[in-house]
């Protein structure tokens, strides 16, 4: 399984890729959180290993946040397989040009944000973990769309293997 800092780096640079702009930091996290809840939706399993923190302004992974500086991540690196770089460009190219409050708004309706941040005031940072069972309860709303083929996963027929 990849690790959440590869996909992270993986994240960043394919954004700057895309668009020509460095990646903030929020951005970062949310287009993170939102490549392991489309990998549960797309592939029934998480994307990479790293855990996500009921912040405020939505999901964030501490370990990132130790190693973004100026739209980049400072440590080395491993390349992230194909399966989850696949994943990773639907969600860039879905939730990309959404700011990053909105980004922020969106992953304050999920279960797993909400729980996390149980008995907490608003402007508490809070610290709780998000369960990972709870994004997969997440995914099973989610619709995703393939920007390859320019249409949703349920909309792929299944392919018939005849002997």
């Amino acid at each position: 399984m990849d690790k959440v800092i590869d996909v992270a780096a993986y994240i960043a640079e394919k954004y700057k890729e895309v668009t020509g702009e460095s990646l903030d930091e929020m951005k970062l996290h949310k287009l993170l959180y939102f490549t392991q809840r489309e990998a549960f939706a797309v592939i029934g399993h998480p994307a990479f290993e790293g855990n996500f923190e009921g912040w405020k302004f939505g999901p964030v992974c501490r370990e990132v946040r130790s190693c973004y500086y100026e739209g980049e991540i400072v440590v080395p690196v491993n390349k992230i397989s194909d399966e989850i770089q696949y994943i990773a460009n639907n969600v860039i190219y879905e939730y990309g040009s959404l700011a990053s409050w909105k980004l922020s708004e969106l992953s304050h309706r999920d279960l797993s944000w909400k729980n996390a941040r149980t008995g907490l005031k608003p402007e508490e940072n809070g610290c709780r973990v998000l369960s990972l069972e709870d994004i997969k309860k997440d995914a099973e709303k989610v619709r995703p769309y393939d920007h390859v083929w320019d249409m949703y996963y349920d909309e792929f027929e299944d392919e018939v293997v005849e002997d």
